[in-house]
């Protein structure tokens, strides 16, 4: 399934963005130029249903993250583009012609991955890639008109099987655009719903934290929407990031009747090659 803004609602979100920016045109130094036509495209891939060769279970609650992600983002101004169920062929196939389409005037690419995932690999519904190998389009030398933008990949899925009991702690114990040369790795920022090696939750019924395991919300990408709504125009990327994080760290833990499964923790992670800050501009300011 591909669901795309109308032309419509696309107009209007650029009208906006046009307006806001002009007010930040690319004097810094440290922040990321948003004096473009558009935002840019928000790609979602939301898997639910695999094939029985790999082994992996459906997915149900995963719709709720997908409507969230699509409100969020195209509330954001992004032109957003939704498909569902893709083979890993699809996948690839998808991010490389997202990765071939002319960006010159869109100030940033951001991608939502919505699977089952491992350390270092996520699902298609017929079995799994490397991470990096779905990234891997959108590098510098690869991409030539994104370089020097954002490239922002949010990561819904497992990365291993180990659960995070948690621990407890007191409450007061916590407190230009240039011609220069720059690495091809550079202005990447992925998001994971949970750190190396864990499990991430997600509910049946509404949806993960970051976007919960089988068993409850998917604490982040619920989490993610919230925060990135509250927070446009007012506060740098990292910063909407890291109340992300508090808000699944604090807020949530795991509710299921199957043994050693109750009462669990998560903790998303963020890895950031983004060279400058980063401001969604806020439409309604």
């Amino acid at each position: 399934m591909d669901v795309t803004q109308s032309d419509g609602d696309t107009v209007d979100a650029l009208k906006l963005f046009s307006k806001k920016s002009s007010k930040t045109a690319g004097s810094d130094p440290y922040r990321y130029n948003m004096d473009y036509p558009c935002i840019g495209t928000c790609l979602i891939i939301n898997n639910k249903n695999f094939h029985s060769s790999t082994g992996m279970s459906a997915r149900n609650g995963t719709d709720v993250d997908a409507d969230a992600a699509i409100k969020t983002f195209s509330e954001l101004g992004y032109k957003v583009n939704v498909n569902t169920d893709q083979t890993v062929a699809e996948m690839k196939q998808l991010l490389h012609s997202a990765s071939k389409e002319d960006h010159s005037k869109s100030a940033s690419f951001a991608c939502v991955l919505l699977s089952h995932g491992d350390e270092g690999v996520i699902y298609g519904t017929d079995g799994f890639e490397k991470l990096e190998k779905l990234a891997e389009y959108f590098k510098g030398d690869r991409c030539k008109s994104l370089v020097g933008k954002p490239k922002l990949f949010f990561i819904q899925a497992c990365r291993g099987v180990e659960l995070d009991n948690g621990s407890f702690i007191d409450a007061d114990s916590v407190d230009a655009q240039t011609s220069e040369r720059i690495p091809v790795e550079a202005d990447f920022l992925y998001t994971y719903s949970t750190a190396p090696g864990y499990y991430s939750w997600r509910n049946t019924t509404n949806g993960s934290w970051f976007m919960q395991a089988w068993y409850m919300q998917t604490w982040f990408m619920q989490a993610l929407c919230e925060m990135l709504t509250r927070f446009r125009g007012e506060l740098e990327l990292m910063q909407i990031m890291t109340r992300v994080n508090r808000k699944v760290a604090l807020h949530f833990e795991s509710s299921s009747n199957l043994p050693g499964f109750n009462g669990k923790k998560q903790i998303p992670c963020i890895v950031s090659m983004l060279t400058k800050d980063f401001y969604f501009p806020d439409f309604y300011a």
